[in-house]
């Protein structure tokens, strides 16, 4: 993606993107100074019942799911600091939002965690989340409302929304990606091939790019690193050998690294159109090496920061 020789030109300083995702662990080493604000929406109401946390919330959040933290991570972990990894956005804030428990989440809720995202100035929100193949239909009929209702809201002010494509391996992107003013993101492995897992780059409006989000079914290392809660690491932890940080694969992480793109754009003060704009214009379509040409594979391409960044 060619994020650090994007910096030299931007590192989003001044930016906020919100994870709404199943909070973040808010005193990791490696995210603790980044976290301005953070809220719990799981069963209650608008108004929200806890910080954020990847713990917080009642009984019906469950254990705690550290899936949020390692997508904050690669959207704007510390960097430079000698410790764990960098961020794609170095300089960005995050908001912690917490719309997910152990059994997933209600489309209300996420469409409360997306209206106080943009009501506590978030300038990008990174939706890694998704609902199950079909339900597209809901959407387009009005069968479901919150989540579009919340999008076009956030768009009305001037907010990036990126949403995962779903990892069902032969579907189109999955609701909220699938909805207007969203950008999908499907998933590349590290050869730069279409992730096997990875839900195909179709919607309506084809606002669709790629980004890296592992293999997944292949090696440890031939997924994505990120931060994790300590003790929380999973299957591939003992090949990181340091707490706090492991690997994941799916379209949901390959999507903070297209958000924290557009918080390196949205620093450089474009509007949320202009953000979608040049990056589906300079993103890189692999072996043809074309750029902001549509396949139903990549979408318009892999999204390239530096390419980003240096557009007029």
């Amino acid at each position: 993606m060619k994020a650090p020789q994007a910096w030299s030109t931007s590192k989003g300083a001044g930016q906020t993107i919100s994870i709404v995702d199943t909070g973040i662990d808010l005193d990791h080493p490696d995210l603790a100074s980044k976290i301005v604000g953070g809220k719990t929406f799981i069963d209650c109401g608008a108004s929200g019942c806890g910080n954020g946390d990847w713990e917080s919330g009642g009984a019906k959040a469950g254990a705690g799911d550290p899936h949020g933290t390692h997508v904050a991570g690669t959207a704007a972990a510390i960097t430079n600091n000698r410790t764990g990894i960098a961020g794609v956005a170095p300089k960005a804030k995050l908001l912690a939002v917490k719309v997910l428990g152990e059994e997933g989440g209600s489309f209300e809720d996420i469409a409360y965690g997306i209206r106080w995202s943009v009501n506590n100035g978030a300038d990008v929100i990174n939706m890694s989340l998704g609902a199950l193949p079909g339900v597209q239909a809901l959407v387009i009929t009005g069968k479901i409302t919150d989540v579009q209702d919340a999008i076009r809201y956030a768009n009305r002010r001037g907010v990036v929304v990126i949403a995962a494509a779903g990892n069902d391996f032969a579907s189109i992107c999955g609701t909220p990606a699938f909805d207007e003013g969203a950008l999908c993101v499907t998933a590349t492995d590290r050869n730069e091939l279409k992730a096997s897992y990875s839900n195909f780059a179709v919607k309506p409006d084809m606002d669709v790019v790629a980004g890296p989000g592992g293999a997944a079914f292949l090696s440890c290392e031939e997924d994505i690193i990120s931060t994790v809660p300590a003790g929380a690491g999973g299957f591939c932890t003992d090949n990181v050998g340091t707490p706090g940080y492991d690997f994941y694969a799916g379209t949901s992480i390959a999507t903070p690294h297209v958000a924290g793109v557009a918080a390196l754009l949205t620093a450089q003060g474009r509007s949320h159109t202009e953000v979608v704009d040049v990056l589906k214009a300079t993103a890189r379509t692999p072996g043809v090496q074309t750029r902001g040409t549509y396949t139903p594979t990549y979408g318009y391409g892999i999204v390239d920061a530096k390419a980003a960044v240096a557009a007029p």
